[in-house]
């Protein structure tokens, strides 16, 4: 046993051999010390019957993790990868290791190849052909010590993490895997300090659920048309750019066989093409007419409104002024409907250049992207209104009704948060302005896609975490942040519901039942 704190240890990481746990503690050493966790590195020894009996004898600790060498099962597995396991099997048990996308995701930032994925724990040296059976089984990793401790460890955080050393076609026991274990020692003396980040992220927590999160009836929309889409006409169907700007439903879609292309000149003449929900200008519908593309139409309703203000502002003369993030392709779409007529202004300061474009005895109209923060699309309104007191607004509020209530539903719970979580895609403008939104309130809020990109560091001392979710985000991805934070200690989820959301838009007639 290698003591690297005193009595009261925080985190105890287990290894079956010693030069494991040499490595481990090497890297631990500088580390530790001040307020770092106090850590314990262990040798069980090699089997699951030595690591059973190890596991009785352990002394108590907040939270427990094996690691050392591993033998691959995947294919995609190579020697000097880090395996994250997501479970632990072992005969007909599983332990589940939810906190496995949290430290993967920091093992990366570390400069690790790290990836998860379940672990099987064999009582005897599993040969090629075996490992074949156990990737058929959905393994991606074996090793002998894990589950007696994954058991021992009840109810504590749990991590177990292997360095490959050996794959089915690169046996254990040949010289070209033994010197892949001289480099294997290096990257576990790596992992030690990810370990004691993990388990200075770990404890009790409060999670407080904005509500509502995540889709809205127009991403839902747009998805369910690309999906029915590829059902009626079948692969591929081409969407041009994003059908929201959400990276996984992009993959899931793409899985699917979605193509999603930038330009229309990549799809080919007569394809099913899909426009996305953030709609697009006059002249790309032309260019599709001309292309003779079988179009679906997935603008979102509250987008195409904006569409029609514009066209019927700049019908009447007026310079058409549009609050708006420059490159956001829904700015480009409406500004396309008003060409020479429509300008665009992304804050107060833009309003007096704008105000440069100004004949004499115009008039001006004002709309607004439908992403943006309420409060910082109401405060260029006022600059506009300052200026030309005449102007004319939108009928009813251009921010759509999700992107509101989303941003009420934040304030809701970043107030009482020492932590807010966004889940969205940094191309979201929706998710974008939630955060800034939590950041006007709440010490810390951060913009993550999924579990990896929570920092351990953002979690120390961090009791509250706010949680939401953009727009385009799915439910699931939110499930998959609560479930990682439960793997960090016990945990209690609070909603508050800050208004209930009915809304629902019909299909185009190309892809309706």
């Amino acid at each position: 046993m290698t003591d690297l704190g005193d009595a009261m240890t925080d985190l105890i990481v287990c290894t079956a051999l010693g030069m494991e746990a040499r490595a481990v503690a090497r890297g631990l050493r500088p580390e530790l010390g001040g307020d770092h966790p106090r850590v314990r590195v262990v040798r069980v020894g090699m089997g699951p019957d030595r690591a059973a009996r190890a596991a009785a004898l352990l002394p108590p600790a907040a939270a427990l993790a094996v690691t050392g060498f591993g033998g691959a099962v995947h294919d995609g597995l190579r020697p000097g990868d880090v395996l994250v396991a997501t479970e632990v099997r072992s005969g007909d048990r599983v332990w589940p290791c939810p906190s496995a996308p949290l430290l993967a995701g920091e093992l990366l930032r570390a400069g690790l190849p790290a990836r998860t994925g379940p672990l099987v724990t064999s009582p005897h040296v599993v040969t090629g052909r075996g490992r074949h059976a156990l990737a058929r089984e959905g393994a991606c990793a074996v090793d002998m010590e894990s589950a007696p401790l994954a058991e021992a460890a009840g109810a504590r955080p749990f991590a177990a993490v292997r360095v490959i050393v050996d794959t089915p076609d690169a046996p254990l026991l040949n010289l070209a895997t033994m010197g892949g274990a001289i480099a294997a020692r290096r990257t576990l003396a790596r992992i030690g300090p990810v370990l004691a980040r993990w388990a200075a992220a770990a404890g009790p927590r409060r999670v407080l659920l904005a509500s509502p999160r995540s889709f809205c009836a127009g991403v839902e929309r747009a998805i369910e048309i690309v999906e029915r889409a590829l059902d009626r006409f079948g692969a591929p169907v081409y969407v041009r750019k994003q059908i929201v700007h959400n990276i996984h439903v992009v993959r899931d879609l793409e899985r699917r066989g979605a193509v999603f292309v930038d330009d229309l000149a990549e799809v080919p003449e007569g394809a099913v093409t899909v426009f996305s929900a953030h709609g697009v200008a006059p002249a790309v519908r032309e260019e599709a007419g001309r292309r003779g593309l079988r179009v679906v139409d997935a603008t979102c309703p509250l987008v195409a409104k904006v569409h029609a203000e514009a066209r019927r502002f700049a019908a009447r003369g007026d310079l058409v002024v549009l609050i708006g993030h420059a490159g956001h392709e829904e700015v480009e779409g409406v500004l396309g409907e008003v060409p020479g007529a429509g300008v665009l202004v992304e804050d107060e300061a833009g309003v007096a250049d704008a105000a440069q474009n100004v004949p004499w005895g115009r008039g001006v109209a004002y709309l607004t992207q439908t992403t943006l923060a309420a409060d910082e699309a109401g405060r260029v309104a006022a600059a506009i209104r300052r200026r030309f007191p005449d102007a004319e607004g939108p009928r009813g509020d251009d921010i759509c009704y999700a992107t509101t209530n989303r941003q009420h539903a934040v304030r809701a719970v970043a107030a009482q948060a020492d932590l807010v979580l966004v889940v969205g895609s940094a191309n979201s403008s929706n998710a974008l302005r939630l955060t800034e939104v939590a950041a006007r309130q709440a010490p810390l809020a951060r913009l993550i896609d999924d579990p990896g990109d929570i920092a351990l560091d953002w979690l120390r001392g961090a009791r509250t975490v706010g949680l939401t979710a953009g727009a385009s985000t799915p439910g699931a991805t939110v499930d998959a942040v609560v479930a990682a934070l439960g793997g960090l200690g016990p945990l209690e989820v609070e909603e508050r519901r800050v208004t209930e959301e009915n809304v629902e838009f019909t299909l185009p007639k190309e892809v309706r039942p």
